[in-house]
């Protein structure tokens, strides 16, 4: 049986006025752009101006001191409710009846009732005063955090993009823009490989890790402003594998003119192969039906997982950077290149043989 729609009703707070900005969005607004994007098929509030019509539906009413994420709507929209109004910190959710204005005047009692409620429910954090907006500023950009991040990628890269993201999420930078500047700080940096000097290799791979740094900060601010898009996506993702070859053939390049050899290209060819090779099949496997949310984030689609899935994704780590970075301070980057001439056609095969196994666990499971 379909759910009934769901409409969400957003009234002004005790605490905050709803046109207080908080990482470039009004509460009012990011109430609004988050329940949208849970499901919600009907807004009143945060510049939204859908009529409430007749008929029987769950209705949600929150205050603008509740700064919430998607999963906090999701979970207002799966909770079992009898025919009455719940209250939860911040927020009324009265399960699926007919929808009167004596109805709605209930649920603006509940709601702003329920905003002087102590504690906050997962995924949300309840404003009290102008003085707790750092503290959910940071825990919006602590939620922006991939459970796919690798070690360095959550322990070091992250703690720097986060405080770039938090500084543009106000300005009118938008993601795409950090895309092609993380793209231009990659591809910056890959002509140093065409020496053999350690400093040279090293501005390199220093280049190199800016690029992934920022890289991150473009799905930061997408996610954070709900401006999510599959455009988006697809600019990211394969502005990425360009910088991955670029590198791989300044690398190749570089190392034929230093011996005087043309083998080195050879490696190169393997290298940049295993990667477009790769990039084409994660993209035709796991991003090209993708309509809606995260475009990529795993190498294998989640129903497909398997013990090879999970190793083709702790491989596509971006932690091997920091090993460029240390090859490099020894002008020795070269020696990258050989494990990358053999891992790259190597992970082709692994994606390979887990999109393989994943379909046989499917076929399994139906």
């Amino acid at each position: 049986m379909a759910p009934s729609p769901a409409a969400l009703l957003i009234r002004p707070g005790a605490a905050l006025e709803g046109t207080t900005t908080l990482l470039g969005l009004t509460l009012e607004r990011r109430l609004a752009l988050a329940a949208r994007r849970a499901g919600f098929g009907l807004v009143r509030g945060g510049g939204e101006s859908d009529a409430l019509p007749e008929g029987r539906m769950r209705l949600v009413a929150v205050t603008t001191d509740l700064v919430p994420r998607v999963s906090f709507f999701k979970a207002l929209l799966a909770m079992p409710l009898e025919p009455e109004v719940v209250t939860r910190a911040g927020a009324a959710v009265l399960a699926e009846t007919d929808l009167g204005a004596e109805v709605a005047a209930v649920l603006e009692r509940g709601a702003a009732e329920a905003g002087a409620e102590a504690g906050e429910p997962a995924g949300s954090f309840l404003l009290r005063a102008r003085a707790d907006l750092p503290a959910a500023e940071r825990w919006l950009l602590r939620g922006l955090i991939k459970d796919e991040d690798g070690f360095m990628s959550r322990h070091v890269e992250r703690k720097i993009s986060l405080a770039i993201t938090r500084l543009l999420a106000g300005t009118r930078v938008t993601p795409n823009a950090m895309t092609l500047v993380s793209v231009a700080f990659g591809l910056a940096g890959a002509p140093f490989f065409l020496s053999e000097r350690p400093a040279m290799e090293l501005v390199g791979a220093l280049l190199i890790l800016a690029h992934s740094i920022l890289d991150g900060c473009d799905g930061e601010l997408a996610r954070v402003k709900f401006q999510e898009s599959r455009w988006g996506g697809i600019l990211d993702f394969w502005g990425d594998n360009v910088v991955h070859v670029a590198v791989f053939l300044a690398m190749s390049v570089g190392w034929s003119r230093t011996i005087g050899a043309s083998w080195p290209l050879l490696l190169g060819a393997s290298a940049a192969a295993g990667t477009i090779l790769s990039a084409l099949f994660v993209y035709r496997t796991t991003m090209t039906g993708k309509k809606s949310g995260p475009l990529f984030t795993s190498v294998v689609a989640k129903e497909r997982a398997s013990r090879v899935s999970r190793l083709a994704d702790a491989l596509a780590r971006r932690d091997f950077i920091y090993l460029v970075v240390i090859l490099s301070a020894f002008g020795k980057a070269r020696w990258f290149l050989a494990l990358a001439a053999v891992g790259s056609p190597a992970f082709f095969a692994v994606l390979v043989l887990a999109s393989v196994l994943g379909r046989r666990l499917e076929r399994r499971l139906v």
